[in-house]
């Protein structure tokens, strides 16, 4: 009876924990970390989307986002993501490690969605830099999924790159002032991912003429949305970083 007792607390602190966030630019903190909806392209398209804040435990997270968009089927509607406030402000040059684990799926997904779900790197000029801003100086996108034919900014760069245990397809290209460079999945969807991304930073450094000099701002993972609808879960996910 006691034991039952503590496991119906336990689900029930669970479910006080979980917080849903409705507003184009809502974002709620758990954790080390903050979700946020960044609804930035909706002007494109015509739908809507939350998401939900499941459950946090020392430096996991679990979270979900459900979505529904329409019209301009080639323009992103939204990055609702999961920033690290710990694992961030530092020059790539003294970064040893960051390693992260991400196990997702879609519990329910609309036939010919178009979406990717990815990580969203920035690095710029300075430590506290605000993310998609003059201070940045590189956006790098590792993505773990893209479904429906959509590309990443710029062009095509290297095909088949074995990088961490993976194969990807690299492109770059410009984006308002800084410079993308996305890895995306030739292996198709990675929904269990665990990797040190010190190795994308190294790669980066050595192939693509990027600083060392400079500092990683920012790691967020989440999702871009084109067309569609669908309910992403996060089972779970953590990012940490050592110098």
């Amino acid at each position: 009876m006691i034991l039952s007792l503590v496991f119906v607390s336990a689900l029930a602190a669970m479910a006080r924990a979980s917080t849903t966030i409705t507003g184009q630019y809502d974002c709620v903190t758990g954790g080390n970390y903050q979700l946020c909806n960044n609804q930035w392209g909706i002007s494109d398209g015509t739908g809507s989307q939350n998401a939900t804040l499941i459950s946090t435990s020392g430096n996991t997270i679990s979270w979900s986002t459900t979505w529904t968009w329409a019209n301009n089927p080639n323009d992103v509607k939204t990055y609702t993501n999961v920033e690290s406030t710990t694992a961030k402000g530092v020059l790539l040059s003294a970064i040893t490690s960051v390693p992260t684990s991400w196990d997702w799926e879609y519990v329910t997904e609309s036939s010919g969605i178009r979406a990717d779900v990815s990580y969203d790197i920035w690095i710029g000029t300075t430590a506290n830099g605000a993310q998609a801003s003059s201070s940045s100086s590189y956006e790098i996108m590792i993505w773990l999924s893209g479904l429906g034919g959509i590309q990443p900014v710029g062009s095509l760069s290297k095909s088949g790159v074995s990088l961490a245990g993976y194969s990807w397809n690299v492109w770059e290209g410009p984006n308002s002032n800084w410079e993308t460079i996305s890895f995306v999945s030739a292996s198709g969807n990675l929904t269990s991912f665990s990797t040190d991304l010190n190795t994308f930073f190294q790669y980066i450094i050595e192939n693509y003429g990027v600083s060392s000099s400079l500092y990683l701002q920012g790691i967020e993972t989440g999702t871009e949305p084109f067309t569609g609808s669908a309910e992403l879960l996060t089972n779970s996910y953590s990012v940490s970083l050592s110098t």
